[in-house]
């Protein structure tokens, strides 16, 4: 399959899942203008892509359907063949098609009209629209037959196609926590780290944080802080892909102790240079540094 176009007309038979598919692209990052009246269309062919994230730009979507204003099907083909001509090659066309007999079955469940067949059944509507899109099915360089997917079933298929490393890829967020100060509201994920020794009872090392040399060693040099922080990397390492596939677009890792200054602030960096190091970009954030750390929170010497 060719690399994703900066530009996608997404077009088809209506009830063969457009809004799913402008909905997922959405999702993905893209910019999205749904059934612009072709009057427009040129002009917005012609527009620079909008900035997003550093080294990165928007690719555009532009939904069209039978019922677009001034809708013309021959028209869009040629105005495609003539931006290809012009050394546009990174204008693509996709079409969704779907049998006849789902569109009838998609209709009769959802009790909705055709717009080709307000006062007709749905079968004359579907054939009308067939026969009317024919020439845009014919000159789509994409086709995707929707007959057997489901809206999850489509988006994720979108998703492969047409997600862009930068741009699609899920926001990912790493913040330590202290328990004492609740669960932070937010988290998909949560790590306790309340196993391991805590510093604070360490009177020397009480007023430093997880982000100091020797606070950090002294939390490695737990016999279970390896074994345990590891296998929640290669965790981390397994779910992220699937999430990303899923179309997840925020994900929220919550690494907690007691007072949140300790363990769990030097695991949280940890686990972020991890994840930097296997391609992902986190943000990490403390929430608890800078709290006033009380002793009654911290529980008892032997750190529960």
């Amino acid at each position: 399959m060719n690399s994703p176009p900066e530009i996608l007309l997404v077009t088809g038979m209506s009830g063969a899942g457009k809004s799913t598919v402008l909905k997922t692209l959405e999702d993905l990052g893209w910019e999205v203008v749904d059934n612009l009246p072709l009057s427009l269309l040129d002009r917005l062919l012609h527009t620079e892509a909008a900035p997003a994230q550093a080294g990165t730009s928007r690719p555009l979507a532009i939904g069209i359907g039978s019922m677009t204003r001034d809708f013309d099907a021959a028209a869009i083909v040629r105005q495609i063949d003539r931006l290809h001509a012009a050394g546009r090659r990174n204008v693509d066309a996709l079409f969704l098609d779907c049998a006849t007999e789902e569109l009838a079955r998609r209709y009769d469940e959802t009790r909705r009209r055709h717009p080709l067949a307000l006062d007709r059944p749905a079968r004359e509507g579907i054939a009308q629209e067939r026969e009317l899109l024919e020439p845009l099915r014919r000159g789509a360089s994409r086709l995707i037959d929707t007959s057997h997917f489901s809206s999850a079933d489509l988006a994720q298929h979108i998703r492969r196609i047409f997600a862009q490393p930068g741009l699609s890829d899920p926001a990912i967020s790493v913040m330590s926590f202290g328990f004492s100060r609740g669960l932070p509201q937010d988290a998909d994920l949560v790590f306790d780290m309340r196993f391991l020794r805590n510093p604070h009872w360490v009177p020397q090392l009480r007023p430093g944080t997880g982000k100091d040399a020797d606070v950090a060693a002294y939390v490695a040099e737990d016999p279970a802080y390896e074994p345990a922080v590891s296998r929640i990397e290669d965790l981390l390492l397994l779910l992220l892909p699937r999430y990303r596939a899923e179309g997840k677009s925020y994900i929220n890792i919550a690494i907690g102790c007691t007072g949140g200054r300790h363990r769990s602030v030097h695991v949280a960096e940890r686990i972020a240079a991890r994840l930097r190091d296997a391609a992902f970009s986190p943000t990490v954030t403390h929430r608890d540094l800078a709290a006033v750390q009380q002793e009654r929170l911290e529980g008892r010497p032997d750190g529960q």
